[in-house]
């Protein structure tokens, strides 16, 4: 039937109609209706009725939308009455989809008939059933036997987020009866510390219509639990929600799994980070020339590696036999001059007997002194409640014990007792070295010609040059220093640093840190990798105050392409023969130890340039600040010689003397140069 359709008035009665009609009319699984005129039902089959939640009689003389309204669903009301407008402003078919309450979906097809003998303008309708094709069914069942293949259970729920259909697969793992899983029953079987999140969460995913997807364990049939990962979306018909469907994925290997990767990673991590503090300890204590410099870096490694609250050395006097103790916070509860070995201590059983001595307890500790009353008056004394004590040794015999206390009860676990005896052998080497040691600034200018390279390696294609100026009135370790070697892959690497300070502690610092950045180049040679490294090396072993600032490079002496990644430290000068000279002006990341992505920045160096690094004794003291000594950098570099622009190391020593002139060095001056050479044609040949 079309526009131009004719059809028997509306008055002949179904009586009248053949029998093949009235049962077209009456059982054929599709549903018919005629709207008059004024839009409301003149005949409708008890089929269409059904799909809209009525009878015959009920719907005769009401419109569809009136029909549905009165049966509760309004979306479906709203959805028809726009159909029927669209057909009258049209003048054509019209086509939509309707959900009837029991969830079966109808295909709808709205078309005008005009009647022959008065001209009425009538719409039928005719709606059949949205039959899925076997191709649907088909992708349907083989996601159903991917999802199981996965170990996915697959579930379903209302639109208001209680579930109406049975899930087998569920109830097998839980042990639940169809009555218990069903509505909100599944949520019984979660583990109690899980339900109220977990139904929390599957509120909000049923009210903001949102994806639900959330991780949880589940009582299984057994009595134990097993980890579920749950996901469901909503199934929409128009603007409304249909139902939800979703997955149940058993997760158990995989938590499992995360759960060994866990504390294996964490052993492992526990494990670096004692070998970082006994590096970091073997390290300080390299620094300290004297006793009392050894039991101050004693004290703090024994606070941070073990949480010890007081730490001192006891030194045996092996003419008297007797115990001298050296203590950061002074040897309360201790006689001031000594004890001898049979004194009721740990310290001085520890040396005595050649072996480690602990109590986690006052009471442990009286057991182990046979209950003498000098115990009883250090308990008193002091707040000390758990000691240890190890011997060190050297040669074979003890020179003292390293002894440890803490004010509240603890036990010491294997692994520290390890570390805390490793500790003992380090002091034992340091107190060793105190005593035979010179003067400090004699062993530190010593110190000083060991960190800074003896001669630069000889890298074809390549021109390296250094120097070094010291800005101390005495002979002092500073922390400025250099570095440039040859990579595997045939680029030289230079960098070039600053550690805050001057002294020991500044090139102890700049020594790791040299190190570290050769053993990381190697295995990571881009510049952003290795300061990363360095970012994780500096936060186990160095102290926040130990701030440090490099710029490292990395050249191809073939193609003259220049890695650089710069950590808080000053531009590096580019000086051109054919050219005036500038700064690599690339905004400089954040020092060492101070968390940020490090930047990686690329450059080109022509034949006959020059890229120097320096540290900032070039450029500033008490009477120029940093600006205007980069300024005065650049005017001396453009005032340079050709024959000093071409050799790298006259081209330093020119920088040092010209920015010096005038200014009272009071910093260490370092410069680190490597130029590109003109490759002569001539001399190829």
């Amino acid at each position: 039937m079309s526009a131009e359709t004719s059809i028997p008035p509306p008055r002949i009665s179904v009586a009248e109609l053949p029998d093949a009609v009235k049962s077209l009319l009456t059982d054929a699984p599709i549903g018919f209706a005629l709207l008059g005129p004024d839009d409301v039902f003149v005949s409708i089959n008890p089929r269409l009725a059904t799909v809209f939640g009525s009878t015959p009689a009920r719907c005769l003389g009401r419109t569809p939308a009136q029909a549905l309204a009165e049966a509760g669903d309004e979306a479906g009301a709203r959805a028809q009455r726009t159909s029927v407008a669209r057909v009258r402003e049209s003048g054509h078919a019209v086509r939509d989809r309707h959900r009837a309450s029991s969830g079966q979906a109808w295909d709808l097809t709205w078309f005008p008939v005009n009647d022959p003998a008065n001209g009425d303008e009538h719409i039928a309708l005719i709606a059949a059933r949205d039959h899925e094709d076997a191709d649907s069914r088909r992708q349907e069942q083989r996601l159903r036997a991917l999802l199981q293949t996965g170990n996915q259970i697959v579930w379903s729920a209302g639109p208001g987020g209680d579930v109406r259909e049975d899930c087998p697969q569920w109830r097998a793992v839980t042990g639940q009866s169809p009555d218990d899983y069903l509505g909100r029953g599944w949520l019984d079987a979660l583990h109690p510390d899980d339900r109220n999140r977990v139904e929390r969460a599957w509120d909000d995913a049923v009210l903001d219509v949102t994806p639900f997807d959330t991780m949880f364990r589940v009582r299984t049939r057994a009595g134990g639990y097993v980890h579920y990962r749950a996901r469901a979306n909503p199934v929409m018909d128009g603007a409304e929600t249909a139902e939800w469907v979703g997955t149940l994925a058993d997760i158990t290997t995989e938590r499992e799994a995360d759960e060994l990767r866990r504390r294996l990673n964490q052993q492992l991590s526990e494990a670096a980070m004692r070998t970082a503090r006994l590096q970091k300890a073997t390290s300080d204590l390299a620094e300290a020339l004297t006793a009392d410099e050894v039991v101050q870096a004693m004290s703090e490694i024994g606070r941070s590696g073990v949480g010890a609250d007081h730490t001192s050395v006891a030194l045996l006097d092996r003419d008297r036999l007797r115990l001298r103790m050296l203590s950061a916070d002074g040897c309360v509860g201790l006689p001031e001059r000594g004890f001898a070995l049979d004194y009721p201590d740990v310290a001085a059983r520890a040396v005595a007997d050649r072996a480690p001595r602990l109590a986690a307890s006052p009471a442990e500790l009286g057991e182990l002194m046979e209950h003498a009353p000098e115990v009883e008056s250090l308990v008193e004394r002091t707040g000390e409640r758990a000691w240890v004590a190890l011997p060190m040794m050297a040669a074979g015999r003890p020179i003292g014990a390293l002894r440890f206390s803490f004010d509240a009860q603890r036990e010491v676990t294997d692994e520290e007792r390890v570390f805390l005896e490793a500790l003992a052998g380090q002091c034992a080497l340091a107190i060793g070295r105190a005593i035979v040691y010179e003067r400090e600034h004699g062993t530190a200018e010593e110190l000083q010609r060991s960190l800074l390279p003896e001669e630069l390696p000889e890298v074809r294609g390549v021109r390296l040059a250094a120097y070094y100026r010291s800005g101390s009135q005495h002979v002092q370790v500073g922390g400025d220093w250099y570095d440039a070697f040859p990579l595997p892959d045939g680029r030289v690497a230079g960098v070039l640093g600053d550690v805050m300070g001057k002294g020991i502690p500044a090139a102890a610092g700049m020594s790791r840190i040299r190190n570290a950045l050769r053993a990381l180049a190697f295995s990571m040679p881009e510049p952003a990798d290795v300061l990363t490294g360095l970012d994780r090396m500096f936060t186990a072993t160095e102290g926040m105050d130990q701030v440090t600032t490099l710029v490292y490079f990395v050249l191809d002496p073939v193609t003259g392409q220049l890695d650089l990644s710069n950590a808080g430290h000053l531009p590096p000068l580019v000086v051109a023969g054919n050219a005036g000279p500038s700064l690599l002006e690339t905004e400089p990341d954040t020092p060492l130890g101070v968390s940020s992505t490090r930047g990686h920045h690329k450059f080109f160096v022509q034949p006959g340039n020059t890229v120097a690094l320096y540290s900032d004794g070039l450029v500033e003291n008490r009477k120029r600040s940093v600006d205007a000594g980069l300024d005065e950098l650049l005017r001396r570099a453009s005032q340079a010689q050709p024959e000093v622009v071409g050799d790298p190391q006259q081209m330093l020593e020119y920088l040092v003397e010209s920015m010096l002139e005038g200014y009272e060095q009071d910093d260490d001056v370092t410069l680190l140069a490597v130029q590109l050479p003109v490759i002569d044609s001539g001399s190829e040949r």
